[in-house]
């Protein structure tokens, strides 16, 4: 005669196996009729699926692992490093609202969220390092580095809840420029000096000649 409790787990298996199999069916039929556009919000079963792949990547070694010791001066390199690769996707603050993280599928995560800070160090880790399959993020580590790097990143994570304006300002202020930015930077300091613009400034637009009808 077999267990009541394990005739309980059974029947529990069984039960998530098939909300899982309807689940996963009526999400193949919505994509099927709706398409694969990364405009859709993610299904429940697809934020499972990626979620649970997700913490099945880290091994169990790597989750244990801890963050050494973070200089400041190594910390500051970390808010430098979110600035030029991380605060297209993540944002400058974390909160992921950027127009690169709110079209990515699944979207960029509120790294200041509980969800994110409640991770152990090793899988904020492994994430930086490894990447995360099925997403937009990917391995910022090299084989054979120091991982001090990615190390600060991780302790930076850590203070995302809490930064203050002049980080912020400190983030903004190295954040990659876009070529046109550059050129309106350009353009300003020739006006400031009292030179003419450049031949690489756009030329002033002017009334395009009148058309006569013959």
């Amino acid at each position: 005669m077999e267990n009541p409790r394990s005739q309980r787990v059974l029947a529990f298996i069984g039960a998530a196996s098939v909300v899982l199999a309807i689940g996963g069916a009526g999400a193949a039929l919505l994509m099927i009729r709706g398409g694969f556009s990364t405009r859709d919000e993610p299904s429940w079963i697809e934020a499972f699926a990626a979620q649970t792949a997700r913490r099945m990547a880290v091994t169990s070694e790597a989750k244990k692992l801890r963050a050494p010791p973070i200089s400041p001066e190594l910390l500051q390199e970390a808010r430098m490093h979110w600035a030029s690769h991380c605060a297209t996707c993540h944002g400058v603050g974390g909160a992921g609202d950027t127009a690169m993280g709110q079209r990515l599928y699944p979207r960029a995560p509120d790294m200041r969220a509980t969800s994110t800070q409640r991770q152990s160090d090793g899988e904020l880790y492994s994430a930086i390092k490894n990447g995360i399959r099925l997403t937009g993020m990917p391995a910022w580590g090299e084989p054979g580095d120091d991982d001090l790097e990615s190390w600060g990143l991780v302790a930076f994570i850590r203070t995302l809840p809490d930064l203050t304006e002049s980080e912020l300002a400190e983030i903004r202020a190295h954040l990659p420029r876009t070529p046109h930015e550059l050129r309106e930077e350009l353009e300003e300091d020739e006006f400031l000096r009292g030179e003419p613009p450049s031949p690489s400034s756009p030329s002033p637009i002017t009334n395009p000649p009148e058309h006569r009808h013959e």
